[in-house]
Formats: structure tokens, sequence, C-alpha cells
């Protein structure tokens, strides 16, 4: 008996434990995104965070009632830094693939784009089928659900994976990549630039659901479901409110939230 009300107090005390974890009140949420992909986030010329990444989280933070705090970090070490406590969300078009669900854990989607292929203009590619791109060299960022779609969709190409997506950029205008593999706002916008008079839009990809997940969402450690519940509410309420289109609008002319 005496070892029956032992376990039954300690899952009273965990029930306890859980229950107050769950009621967490949130003052101040830490928000980690990139810097390095424009027009969702990027460091402009003043040296403040911006895009459409930040705009969205400010006004996350401000349906919820919250203190935000939006700190730079390097998109390879994203998960990591979130796991350490080094912010509490990432909002930084990351697909919340099952991969890395397996890790932590997203609020619904806030956005949802295609993949697409760029290449020089004077490409011979003709399509983005893996007959088309076979025996291309394709350059796309690191740890990231292209780079994953080069590999395991691609396979007659050749993957060339980079820290950054001004990289793979950069190599592609200097003639070291056929082609390379992003998301079709990210590659546009670059080709709207000085620096993408290179090159082409080839064409976008379908999505594969296993690969590029339902859309962009919020990621957060997985004991935070109740973060991760407020940040869901917050992208409905401003769905409703009219504050995303007007976001929206800054940046795209179209709804990028997607079907």
């Amino acid at each position: 008996m005496k070892f029956a009300k032992t376990l039954v107090t300690a899952a009273a005390l965990l029930a306890l434990s859980l229950g107050g974890a769950a009621a967490k009140e949130w003052k101040k949420v830490v928000i980690g995104t990139e810097g390095a992909y424009p027009p969702f986030n990027y460091v402009d010329t003043d040296g403040k965070m911006k895009g459409f990444d930040v705009d969205i989280a400010l006004a996350l933070c401000e349906e919820m009632k919250v203190e935000c705090e939006v700190v730079a970090q390097d998109w390879d070490g994203m998960i990591p830094a979130l796991l350490a406590g080094k912010f509490d969300a990432i909002i930084a078009s990351m697909s919340a693939t099952e991969e890395r669900k397996k890790v932590i854990d997203f609020s619904e989607k806030y956005y949802n784009t295609p993949p697409a292929i760029v290449a020089p203009k004077d490409t011979d590619i003709k399509g983005v089928t893996p007959e088309d791109l076979a025996g291309k060299t394709i350059g796309a960022q690191v740890s990231t659900m292209h780079a994953d779609y080069v590999e395991k969709v691609l396979t007659q190409s050749e993957l060339k994976s980079y820290p950054t997506a001004d990289e793979y950029k950069l190599d592609l205008a200097n003639g070291r990549l056929d082609a390379a593999n992003d998301d079709v706002v990210v590659l546009s916008e670059w080709l709207k630039t000085e620096a993408g008079a290179c090159c082409k839009l080839v064409g976008t990809i379908k999505p594969v659901l296993e690969i590029h997940g339902p859309g962009a969402g919020i990621g957060v450690r997985k004991e935070d479901t109740d973060l991760r519940d407020m940040f869901s509410a917050a992208i409905k309420a401003i769905r409703a409110n009219g504050k995303y289109q007007e976001i929206n609008k800054k940046y795209f002319d179209f709804d990028v939230y997607g079907g």
C-alpha cells in the first residue's frame, strides 16, 4: 500500500507540475529569424531586421499581448538554438516538415508558396522535371526542403548546398551552377534585382507534402504547446481582422497564405 500511495503521490505531483507548465504566462517572446532570406527576412541598410516574417512576428505578438524581441540566427543552427533556449520561437520561413516535427513542434501555417527553379538566361534547361534537370548541378541552401527535394527527387542531378541563399545566387550568377532551387517568391524577387539579371525563372515545382510540408509554420519546443496554440490562434485572428492582409500587401501582389 505504501508503494501504491507513493506512486499516486508522484503522479499527482507530476500532474501539478505539467499543469503549471501548461499554464505558463508568456509576457515576453524572443523570436529567432535568419535575416538573410529577402523578402521574408533580411537586415536593412539601417541595420534593422525587416521583412514579411518580421512584420508577421510583431503582429502576432501584439495580438497575443506579449512583448516581442526578434534576434538573428544562422539558418543551419536555428533548431539547435531554439532547443538550447536562445529564443522561444522560430519565425523564419521554416516549413513544418515531418522530419522537423520529430524534433520541434509547429503552429498552423502562416504562409505557403511553391518552390521553383531558376537558371541562367542562356540555359538549355526546358522544364523542372527530373529528366529536364538530369546531369545538372543545382544549388540550394543547406538544411532546407529545397536541398532535400534535389536529393530525393532530382536524383539524376548533383546537389551543391550553401550556408545561405546569397551564396548560391552568387555562384549561379558567376556560372558555377546550372540552376538553383528555392521558394518562388525569393527567386522572383532576386530576379528583379541587378544581381539577378543573369537569370530567369524556369518554372515552379509542384510541392511534395512529405518533403515540403503544408507551409511555413512557427517553430517552438515540443513542451511549449501553450505557446504553439497561442501563435495558431493569433494567426487566425490577424487573418480575420485584416492585419495579415495589410502586411501581405506591403510585400506581395497576391495572397502569400496560399491554398
